[in-house]
């Protein structure tokens, strides 16, 4: 029986957000080298100031700037760190109560083993050199040789009221943050050969022997009955549009220019619509029930992938019936 196929598969997107007033001040701190916490009416300082206190729900004012040393009330150690985390070797995630604050704030100390961290020991923050306005302007913590009071060499831990100052900058107002997913992604036997035959040019699907229905991207087990699929049917490069989507909206990464659309095709013979693509035709003039084939890349580019299928373009036959492909949307 011919092994199974896998592939390493990321999923990665930039996550754009608004970050507000309240959050906007203390990323604005930190692209200045200072943090920024907020003192709730209960007296308390929290840092990073929450935008409404959580005692009388009133939005946040009193703003107040803590110092950048601090104490280390828990920690935990990572021996092999993962990609995107602050440091490429072992550190220890650490809650540090900042001079001034009343909560801790969780950020990667930098130390070079578990025995050299402690509950308790005196920390500061270390700056990045260049800063953004992100939490990653903060590298890390770093300990304070002998235990020191403060980073400023003054002697004294900083907590008053922010005076207005000249700004360094514009302030703060969106943070984008790219997410990224690695993952190995395992083909089940039957997606194997599904994915086998489009490297050959084939469309291969599984049917059901109970209900008889027929999956493309075959399913290991019918989704109807739960009887296994052990037929396997090759099936017809056209089908029909049951729905679709034009999608307007650019975003990073495109590789088409909007207006295109989007749509599931049910081929020929499946009782099981899939995503791709539909193009040579306008946009506006794609609707249900739309005849479509398979319009395939040139041979040398193809390779065990469903992207094998450039596009789908219009047949040119007249419209499907509905009553052929209403049970499908």
């Amino acid at each position: 029986m011919p092994r199974t196929l896998s592939a390493p598969v990321t999923v990665a997107f930039d996550y754009t957000r608004s970050t507000g007033p309240v959050l906007g001040r203390f990323l604005t701190g930190l692209r200045d080298g200072v943090v920024v916490g907020a003192r709730t009416s209960e007296g308390r300082v929290v840092v990073p100031p929450p935008e409404y206190d959580p005692v009388t729900n009133a939005a946040t004012t009193d703003f107040v700037e803590v110092a950048s040393t601090g104490t280390v009330t828990s920690w935990v150690w990572v021996p092999e760190p993962v990609k995107g985390q602050p440091f490429d070797r072992p550190f220890a995630w650490a809650l540090v109560t900042l001079d001034g604050a009343d909560v801790p704030l969780l950020h990667a100390l930098d130390v070079a083993s578990p025995a050299e961290v402690s509950t308790g020991m005196r920390v500061r923050v270390r700056w990045a050199e260049e800063r953004v306005g992100a939490i990653t302007d903060i590298a890390g913590y770093e300990p304070v040789a002998g235990g020191g009071d403060d980073n400023d060499g003054d002697g004294a831990s900083r907590l008053a009221p922010l005076a207005p100052q000249p700004p360094s900058g514009d302030p703060v107002t969106g943070v984008v943050t790219p997410v990224e997913l690695d993952y190995l992604y395992a083909a089940s036997p039957e997606e194997s050969a599904f994915y086998r035959g489009l490297a050959e040019g084939r469309l291969l699907g599984q049917r059901c022997p109970t209900c008889h229905k027929v999956y493309i991207p075959p399913r290991s087990a019918c989704p109807t009955d739960g009887s296994p699929t052990t037929d396997e049917v090759e099936l017809p490069e056209t089908g029909t549009v049951t729905t679709f989507c034009i999608v307007n909206v650019p975003f990073l990464g495109q590789k088409i220019t909007p207006p295109y659309v989007s749509a599931y095709v049910l081929l020929d013979g499946a009782d099981i619509a899939f995503l791709h693509l539909i193009l040579d035709i306008p946009a506006e003039e794609v609707h249900m029930g739309l005849r479509v084939k398979a319009v395939w890349k040139p041979r040398e580019e193809w390779g065990t992938t469903i992207e094998n299928i450039s596009h789908f373009t219009p047949t040119g036959e007249p419209d499907a019936a509905y009553e052929t492909y209403k049970v499908h949307l």
